[in-house]
Order: C-alpha cells, then sequence, then structure tokens
C-alpha cells in the first residue's frame, strides 16, 4: 500500500463552532445541501444505507449510495462508498469501497474539519487513478462548500435575530 496514492487528506479551519459544524455533517439534509446530494428526509445512521439524487450539476442523473460506518457525535462521521462511481449501467457492488471520514477538533478560531478518504489501492486498477484524482479535486471543491454553506447559514442566522430585535 503506498500512502500517497492510497489515502486523500484534506482539512479546513471552519469559523464556526463544533456543534454547527457537526450539524451540517451528521444531519443528512443539511449534508446533502452543501455536498450536492438530495437528502430530503433521509438520515445518518450507523450501519445503514443512505442514498439520495445526486443534484450537482453534470451528475444529476446518478444516485449516492453510502454505507454509514461510524456516527460519534461532534468528532467523527464516517462511510464507505464506491469512488467516482459515474456511469449508471455499470454494477460497482462487487467493487471494494473507500473509507471517507470527516474529524472534527476544537480550534482557538473555530472548528477543525479533517476530512479523509483511504483506500484506493484496493480499486481495480482499470479504475484506481482517475477515482483518486477526481475524489481528489472532489473534495478540494467540498471543502470550498461546506465553509461557504455555514457562511451562509450564519449570515441568515444574524439577520433572523436582527429582524426579531426590531420587531420588538
Amino acid at each position: 500500500m503506498n500512502p500517497a496514492s492510497d489515502r486523500i487528506e484534506r482539512k479546513i479551519l471552519l469559523k464556526a463552532k463544533r456543534s454547527q459544524v457537526w450539524r451540517v455533517l451528521a444531519n443528512a439534509e443539511e449534508f446533502g445541501k452543501w455536498f450536492g446530494v438530495a437528502l430530503e428526509g433521509k438520515r445518518f445512521v450507523a450501519g445503514e444505507w443512505t442514498q439520495g439524487q445526486i443534484t450537482y450539476p453534470g451528475y444529476e442523473h446518478l444516485r449516492w449510495n453510502v454505507l454509514v460506518e461510524r456516527v460519534e457525535p461532534e468528532r467523527l462521521f464516517s462511510f464507505r462508498w464506491h469512488p467516482y462511481a459515474i456511469e449508471p449501467e455499470f454494477d460497482y457492488s462487487q467493487e471494494p469501497t473507500t473509507l471517507v471520514k470527516f474529524e472534527l477538533e476544537d480550534m482557538d478560531d473555530g472548528t477543525l474539519l479533517k476530512v479523509s478518504e483511504s483506500g484506493f489501492d484496493h480499486i481495480p486498477q482499470h479504475r484506481r487513478l482517475k477515482a483518486f484524482r477526481m475524489d481528489s479535486r472532489g473534495w478540494d471543491e467540498q471543502m470550498s462548500n461546506i465553509e461557504q454553506f455555514l457562511v451562509e447559514k450564519a449570515k441568515a442566522h444574524a439577520l433572523d435575530h436582527k429582524i426579531e430585535e426590531a420587531a420588538y
């Protein structure tokens, strides 16, 4: 196993409380809003599959399908999936999965979110490099997405608070 080709790691300091970051990770509906998946009415439960229609432009014809592995409140959320499974007519179910982990850590200026995806060395060789490259790019984008989502939620909350104060 080569760590450079088996694992993707990203981290970002989010200017939000751990509880706020946790809510947009572990609440499936909130997760779907920034991740680009329709997960209305869905929940993340350890040991269960969660599916939804991808809403990201160009990939709307695909279903997002993950097996939730761990949900440790305000600390760790993880799932398994088939990386870059973009051919709707192909059955990926016999292929190994990768493990995606979201870990939270308190920092002075907010919450450190660490995301890792591992297990690429077990993906069939004919798809391994492309899956690694595309997921690597995808995690770059998702780090920006969650950051922007939290900023927008904070602004909306502040506006709601101002409106409430003005009403009195």
